[in-house]
C-alpha cells in the first residue's frame, strides 16, 4: 500500500467531488464512499450541471465563478467543502505522459498544459476548473482522471502510423484512443456480472453514441482501439466521418478551393449519420426516417452498422477470440440497434461459440470516483 493521503474517517466514510469541465459547462458528482462489513461503496449523493459559463447573457464569467456556484449549492444541501475529501477532475488529452490517475501538481499542470495541442477545445477548460479548485479548495487533494491513459497500454504496432517515423518522434504523432474511462468501467463491470477475472478475459466494449469508439480488452488491458490521434478517427459517429481515405480528403480541398480548417470542421461537424442521411446526427431521428422509408437514412444505418461488426470482427482477430461483447451508451443501450448490427450473420455465429452479449450503463463519473480514492487513499 502507497502513502495515504487522507485518513478513512472514523465514521469509516470519505466524500470526492468528481468534476468535468468544458469550455462553457461544468458537470460535478459528489459520491460518498461507505464501508459495511469491510466492503466499500461508493454512493452518489447529488449531482448537476453549470452551463453558459462566460456566455453574453450569463451570470456566470468565468469556471471560478461555477465552482462557486457549485459550492454554494452543495452548502445549500448541508455539504460544505469541509465535508470533501479528494476533488477527480476528467482532463480529455495525457499524451504520453500519464498511463494512470495522478495526484496534481504544478509539473502535472505543466504537462496538462502541454497536451493542450492535442485537444485544444478540451485540456484549457479541464486546465480551468482543476485552477479554480486549487485556489477554492487549496488543501484537498486533487487528482486528475485521462480520458487516454487506459490506452497508454496499447502497443507500438498498434499505436504508430506507417508514415514516416520522424514525425511520430517530433509531433508524437501516433494513436492516442479516448472514451477510456467509459471502456475501462464497462469491462470492469462485465467481469463482475460474468463472475470471472478481468485479467483472464477477452472483451470487446463498444460506446455507441455521438461520439463512438470500440476498444480490444485482452487480460484487463487495452491492446486497441478505433479513435486514434483524434476522436475524428474509426468508427461513423453523428456528425465525424470515422475512417477515410487521406487521398480523398486532398481530392475534396483541392475541387472545392478549401483550407484545413474548413476542411476540419466538414470532417468533425458535417459529415457521419447526419452527413450521409442529410436528416440529423440523431440516431431515433434517422431511425424513425428509415422506416418511413428515407433511402438516405436506410443508407447511414448500414454503413454505420456495417463499420461496428467490422471492427469487433478485426479485433477477436487480433486477440485469438473474444468471450463478451458489451454495448453501452446512447445508441449501444438502444435494442434496435443491437439487431441492426447482427445483420450479417457475426453476433448470430458469435452466440454459437457461447459469445456473451452485454449491455452495461456506463459511469465514467463514477469510475473517476474509484481512480481517486486508489490514488488518495494509496491503494
Amino acid at each position: 500500500m502507497g502513502k495515504k493521503l487522507i485518513r478513512e474517517k472514523k465514521q469509516k466514510e470519505l466524500m470526492f467531488l468528481i468534476l468535468n469541465c468544458g469550455s462553457s459547462s461544468v458537470k460535478y458528482s459528489l459520491f460518498r464512499v461507505i464501508w459495511i462489513d469491510k466492503e466499500k461503496d461508493f454512493v452518489l449523493i447529488t449531482n448537476g450541471k453549470i452551463e453558459c459559463i462566460g456566455e453574453k447573457e450569463s451570470s456566470i464569467r468565468n469556471h471560478r465563478q461555477a465552482m462557486k456556484k457549485i459550492l454554494e449549492t452543495l452548502s445549500l444541501k448541508h455539504y460544505t467543502y469541509r465535508n470533501i475529501d479528494a476533488v477527480g477532475h476528467r482532463v480529455v488529452h495525457g499524451g504520453e505522459y500519464f498511463r494512470k490517475p495522478t495526484l496534481i501538481n504544478r509539473d502535472v499542470i505543466n504537462k496538462i498544459k502541454n497536451c493542450s495541442k492535442f485537444a485544444p477545445l478540451h485540456n484549457p477548460a479541464n486546465l480551468a476548473g482543476i485552477e479554480a479548485c486549487q485556489e477554492l479548495l487549496s488543501r484537498i487533494p486533487q487528482v486528475a482522471v485521462f480520458d487516454t491513459a487506459f490506452h497508454q497500454t496499447i502497443p507500438p504496432r498498434a499505436y504508430l502510423y506507417a508514415i514516416p517515423y520522424k514525425y511520430y518522434k517530433k509531433y508524437n504523432l501516433r494513436k492516442f484512443g479516448f472514451h477510456g474511462m467509459s471502456h475501462q468501467y464497462v469491462a470492469r463491470e462485465a467481469a463482475r456480472k460474468l463472475g470471472r477475472s478481468l485479467s483472464k478475459l477477452k472483451l470487446i466494449t463498444c460506446h455507441l453514441g455521438n461520439g463512438c469508439s470500440i476498444c480490444a480488452v485482452k487480460n484487463g488491458i487495452s491492446v486497441d482501439t478505433s479513435m486514434g490521434f483524434t476522436p475524428l478517427a474509426g468508427l461513423v459517429m453523428g456528425t465525424r466521418s470515422g475512417d477515410i481515405d487521406p487521398a480523398a480528403v486532398l481530392y475534396v480541398m483541392q475541387r472545392e478551393k478549401i483550407g484545413p480548417l474548413e476542411m476540419e470542421g466538414i470532417l468533425n461537424k458535417q459529415s457521419g449519420l447526419k452527413g450521409v442521411s442529410g436528416i440529423s446526427n440523431d440516431m431515433r431521428v434517422i431511425e424513425k426516417a428509415a422506416k418511413k422509408g428515407n433511402k438516405r437514412a436506410k443508407i447511414a444505418l448500414r454503413i454505420f452498422t456495417y463499420c461496428i461488426r467490422k471492427y469487433i470482427g478485426s479485433y477477436i482477430a487480433i486477440m485469438g477470440g473474444v468471450d463478451a461483447v458489451i454495448f453501452t451508451a446512447g445508441i449501444g443501450e438502444n435494442i434496435e440497434i443491437k439487431k441492426m448490427i447482427s445483420y450479417g450473420g457475426l453476433l448470430s455465429f458469435l452466440k454459437k461459440l457461447n459469445v456473451k452479449f452485454l449491455v452495461i450503463h456506463t459511469n465514467e463519473e463514477l469510475m473517476i470516483a474509484h481512480e481517486v480514492y486508489r490514488i488518495v487513499a494509496g491503494r
